[in-house]
């Protein structure tokens, strides 16, 4: 009988883990929301940790996320300064002038100018608009069919190209190339809009618009494709794990009789 107990008890310990595991598969969705929240807010806390003066613990949020965004200054975020975004040409004042782009991306702001973001204003509308935009699609989820791949490549199209054009231009100079004037634009329009508009990168501006736009578009089909995919994973796997703990129970609740009728049967031999 210690035999059967001991079967009892790996049966309660197997359940134990199968739980946690079911617990995962639901509640995916909250374990992804707040892991994500970390990840796309840790880049904000960069300039926080600079203006309380911990250098050190912010320059490694930056070296981390270097790796996920060039970190151009002037394509990127500024808090606790007097503008939210600078020129190419102030920080080169502010600075050095430089427009190598390994050495421009080291500069994370100062005192005056504020604290850089850890990535870039396109990053930011990428990663941030996919919590968002999951957000509304996880109650809708039922209702949502997600969109062909055709449709899906459609949505990632934009920023593929605005992208593209971007680091095309790069090769003639940083601040020197036909994403930087955008004078195609400006002839095409007639001049209609104002310098600041077609020239540079300045919050306002259009390559500022379609850094924004393309990212937000982009992560709509990111959530929309994927993520009905990622549920179905999840879903199957806590459908799995639901039916094998049903059958650890019966299992288990036998395994408890058979005890119960052993014991109940030594109890009837001693009293004979």
């Amino acid at each position: 009988m210690p035999i059967q107990q001991n079967i009892v008890k790996g049966m309660l310990k197997e359940m134990k883990n199968r739980s946690f595991g079911y617990l995962v598969n639901r509640k995916w969705f909250f374990l992804f929301s707040a892991g994500y929240t970390i990840f796309i807010g840790l880049p904000f806390l960069a300039p926080v940790l600079m203006q309380l003066d911990f250098p050190k613990a912010a320059g490694a949020i930056y070296s981390i996320y270097q790796f996920l965004c060039h970190q151009f200054p002037q394509r990127s975020f500024f808090l606790f300064g007097d503008k939210l975004m600078y020129s190419l040409q102030e920080i080169q004042s502010a600075w050095q002038v430089t427009v190598n782009p390994l050495i421009l991306r080291k500069f994370i702001g100062s005192p005056q100018m504020g604290w850089k973001v850890a990535w870039s204003d396109r990053m930011i509308s990428m990663y941030t608009s996919i919590l968002f935009v999951s957000w509304i699609w996880y109650p809708l989820r039922k209702k949502i069919k997600p969109p062909p791949f055709w449709a899906f490549a459609l949505f990632l199209l934009p920023m593929a190209i605005d992208g593209f054009t971007h680091m095309i231009s790069d090769f003639s100079g940083i601040g020197q190339g036909f994403r930087d004037s955008n004078l195609w634009l400006a002839q095409l329009t007639g001049f209609k809009y104002s310098a600041a508009f077609y020239a540079g990168d300045a919050l306002g501006s259009f390559n500022s618009w379609m850094r924004f736009m393309t990212g937000i578009i982009f992560g709509i089909g990111v959530v929309l494709y994927g993520f009905p995919y990622i549920a179905e994973i999840f879903e199957t796997n806590a459908e799995n794990f639901e039916a094998r703990e049903d059958k650890l129970t019966l299992l288990k609740e036998k395994a408890i009789r058979d005890i119960q009728d052993f014991r109940d049967q030594k109890s009837l031999e001693r009293n004979n």
